[in-house]
């Protein structure tokens, strides 16, 4: 018996140290790869030596005499702190993951070859202004030094994922950062699910009318009636049995309400207290491990600049200068179209055109997959687009048979100068420079807004399709790819784009609100982001005659939801009834419920327990109005829309109807429906967090989910590289913090805000400004996620231009110097 235990005791302490063992050698490899910022190195490709300095938050100040050496810094330090990142988003655009990661993303491939972003940006590289053509060549340039330093000096691989995931890396081109921002179009994209949707739901609602209350316009001046898509294109139904493929891994195209968002605002010196003019911005993206942005300073000839980059692209996609600020929002414009194309019963090579049948272009593509045999696609366009197919975006469901669906977009065009738009935008002196170079923005279309010392504007950027007067469906719905006139006729002119310059008011701003009231086709678009932040904005920026650096922040930050107010309609009949309960039913949680929501302000802080009873009662709501009425594609519609539930509660135009069950044989009411939603939402709130309904937290349920895109879900190493952090904030928040939508965690935060920035031009460097996560890519890095518990309590690092304070704090100092 002894003699077995000493046997187990000695195969136990073996296995024991041979854990540590391994432990110990992945530590050792994944920590070569770990960046040293103070070094000198030398390269022959530079014009002047360069210097880049490490602030104490990890952010590279990069010094050099040309514009192209700053480029060549900043290619190599996106490649220091981010390959990984940069890696995989190439091989998405390319349509490559395959070769890594297998089976699993073959899909993804197919969808990126057919939209063909690559292949657009490689045809649009020469349409770049000569100084555009110079960045990109130099910021090349920095990447393939720092690829080039890591095979000459054994440097782990440049990034720990590269050690699971061992592929060769080809060099850095111009075209894989134009490509860069094509795939950003792709993941801010949202008005293709649009048509869809609105096509599906025309089809499944048992009342015509009732469409108008689900997906409701945004108040304002209304547009014509359209027909039911069932008119327009017969033979489909809203139900499909095809498997969709938007949780193929790494697809690039985010869910419905998941798309672009974002808030900015700006005000005129006379409505600043330090008579110098003011910016807000933050841009909303899916949350990940690293955040995409990746924050920098660059010394130009023309002068200093920092703010927001995103790594791959040269250029400060946000930021300031001592001069000008500016901020991005996405603007919603309806750049895409579906077209429904009719094949040739006798000739499935062929398609329906206004002139008769034409020959797809026709291409086949192999796609390489690890471990497997290679696929070949057929990939096929038409005049009006790629050809999908209708297993994404549940395209199926509303082609018809002998049909295939075609997608219009912007983003598509071979001659897109966006890349030239941007760097010019980063360097001009003056709003009216800025305003000038975006005129050569093509796609994704953005508003953007601009201070210098002495003014403020916004502006849509980004080219606007023009459709025909007597477009069936006004581009809402997917249209007769071979009736002209559904058929794009171009695009605008720039000068057609929403402008406002130094509106007398002094203060513009957009979280994603419809900005415009115009006739079709100029409309700009019929879906709009956002309907309730918008109030919030209008109320804090309204309440002051002059605003602060403070004041900026503090809106920014805000985290009260308009949208809270439904409670007032949907709980009208069920507050202070005075009926008793027992203790320990469930009329007394309903009445416990009710009493904490009775007192509550909206504000959705992450300690309250409000806003969670509030969020699940609106959500089972929703669902209980909906769900007998348009089925399984209830499922479509995952977050609240306040327009709906306000329009069914005050019966706008019979929107009630939405409250009676179509299979009970009583008529229900919209008190049954909201007593019955509240009850299923405390029931759910019992199963996840306890019956104590005043111990509940909302940041129990409102998770930031920053990611991991690849090692998220993979067990035990999802601990370290995910980044999770209990946040304030909802959809409907300033501060927003947009929810997944869907059970089991239908409240997880997984789209915000993953840069914050607040500009004064009257005393530039007390600008501040803060990412996320932190600015390395490196798991085993301190900048891995050091800013992410200051991001979370709403804190923010310096954003000044003053070397001297730089330096000071420095973490290192590298040196690239001419041979």
């Amino acid at each position: 018996m002894g003699q077995v235990f000493h046997w187990l005791l000695r195969i136990t302490t073996g296995l024991l140290v041979l854990a540590v063992l391994v432990v110990v050698m992945v530590y050792y490899l994944a920590s070569r790869s770990l960046p040293e910022y103070d070094k000198v190195l030398t390269n022959g490709s530079l014009i002047s030596d360069v210097e880049i300095v490490r602030d104490n938050n990890n952010i590279p100040h990069i010094f050099a005499a040309t514009d192209q050496d700053v480029f060549f810094g900043l290619g190599y330090v996106h490649a220091q702190d981010r390959l990984w990142q940069m890696i995989v988003m190439r091989r998405t655009a390319q349509g490559r993951l395959s070769e890594v990661f297998g089976t699993r993303t073959v899909d993804t491939d197919k969808l990126l070859r057919r939209l063909d972003l690559y292949g657009a940006a490689k045809a649009s590289l020469p349409l770049q202004d000569p100084q555009t053509q110079e960045a990109l060549a130099a910021y090349a340039q920095g990447v393939n030094a720092r690829l080039a330093e890591i095979n000459r000096d054994s440097l782990g691989r440049g990034a720990p994922e590269l050690f699971l995931f061992n592929t060769p890396i080809s060099p850095w081109t111009a075209t894989d950062s134009i490509v860069m921002i094509k795939l950003m179009a792709l993941q801010l994209a949202g008005h293709l699910q649009e048509e869809v949707l609105r096509a599906r739901t025309s089809l499944a609602v048992p009342d015509p009318a009732r469409l108008a209350d689900i997906l409701p316009d945004v108040p304002g001046s209304g547009i014509a009636d359209l027909p039911e898509y069932a008119s327009l294109v017969p033979g489909v139904s809203p139900w499909t049995d095809t498997k969709p493929l938007e949780h193929a891994a790494l697809w690039p195209s985010p869910g419905r309400g998941l798309a672009g968002a974002s808030n900015v605002w700006a005000a005129a010196p006379h409505r600043s207290a330090n008579r110098g003019s003011l910016l807000a911005n933050d841009p909303h993206l899916g949350f990940t491990a690293p955040t995409i942005w990746y924050l920098a300073r660059l010394e130009l000839p023309t002068g200093g600049v920092i703010g927001g980059s995103i790594p791959g692209i040269p250029a400060l996609l946000v930021g300031r200068s001592d001069s000008v600020a500016w901020g991005l929002t996405s603007s919603y414009l309806d750049d895409q179209d579906l077209f429904v194309e009719e094949l040739n019963p006798d000739n499935p090579e062929q398609y329906r055109t206004p002139d008769g049948w034409a020959d797809f272009e026709t291409r086949r593509t192999i796609i390489q997959i690890k471990d497997e045999t290679p696929v070949t696609a057929t990939l096929r366009w038409t005049e009006n687009g790629p050809v999908l197919p209708g297993t994404v975006w549940d395209l199926s469901a509303v082609t018809p048979p002998g049909h295939v669906m075609s997608l219009g977009w912007t983003a598509l065009s071979s001659e897109d100068t966006s890349m030239t738009a941007a760097i010019n935008i980063m360097t001009s002196q003056t709003v009216e420079d800025m305003l000038t170079a975006s005129e050569g923005f093509i796609a994704p279309s953005q508003n953007l807004t601009v201070i210098d010392t002495s003014g403020i504007a916004m502006r849509t950027i980004g080219a606007m399709p023009r459709r025909h007067a007597n477009h069936d469906s006004q581009g809402r719905l997917p249209a007769f790819g071979w009736k002209a006139e559904n058929r794009w006729l171009g695009t605008f002119p720039q000068d057609t784009n929403p402008e406002f310059v130094n509106p007398k008011g002094g203060l513009v701003g957009n979280t994603n609100n419809k900005m415009i009231d115009r006739p079709y086709p100029e409309h700009v678009s019929h879906s709009w982001g956002d309907t309730q932040r918008v109030k919030r904005w209008q109320r804090m920026m309204t309440s002051r005659q002059v605003h602060t650096r403070n004041s900026f922040v503090e809106a920014q930050l805000d985290t009260v939801s308009p949208a809270a107010q439904l409670l007032l309609l949907v709980g009208a009949d069920l507050w202070y009834t005075g009926e008793s309960a027992a203790s320990g039913t469930a009329d007394a949680q309903r009445k416990r419920a009710l009493d904490l929501l009775a007192d509550w302000n909206g504000e959705m802080n992450e300690h309250l327990p409000e806003p969670l009873i509030y969020a699940a009662w609106m959500h089972f709501l929703q669902q209980r109005l909906i769900r007998d009425d348009v089925g399984p594609l209830a499922d479509e519609f995952a977050h609240m829309e306040p327009l709906f539930i306000e329009r069914v509660f005050r019966n706008i135009d019979g929107a009630s109807a939405w409250c009676d069950v179509l299979l009970s044989t009583r008529i229900e009411t919209c008190t049954d429906m909201a007593r019955l939603a509240l009850d299923d939402a405390i029931v759910w709130i019992e199963e996840q967090f306890g019956r104590n309904l005043e111990a509940l937290r909302w940041g129990a349920a409102h998770e930031a989910t920053h990611d991991h895109p690849v090692l998220g879900k993979v067990p035990v190493l999802s601990y370290f590289v995910n980044i999770r952090q209990p946040t304030s904030g909802g959809d409907h928040t300033l501060q927003r913090g947009r929810t997944s939508g869907t059970l089991p965690q239908p409240f997880m935060n997984v789209h915000g805000a993953g840069y914050r920035g607040v500009y004064d031009l009257a005393d530039p460097d007390s600008s501040v400004f803060i990412t996320a996560t932190g600015q390395s890519g490196h798991l085993l890095s301190r900048h891995y996620d050091d800013l992410g518990e200051r991001w979370r309590q709403g804190e923010y690092i310096p954003m000044s231009l003053d070397i001297g304070l730089a330096r000071a704090a420095s973490i290192g100092i590298t040196r690239i110097e001419r041979p």
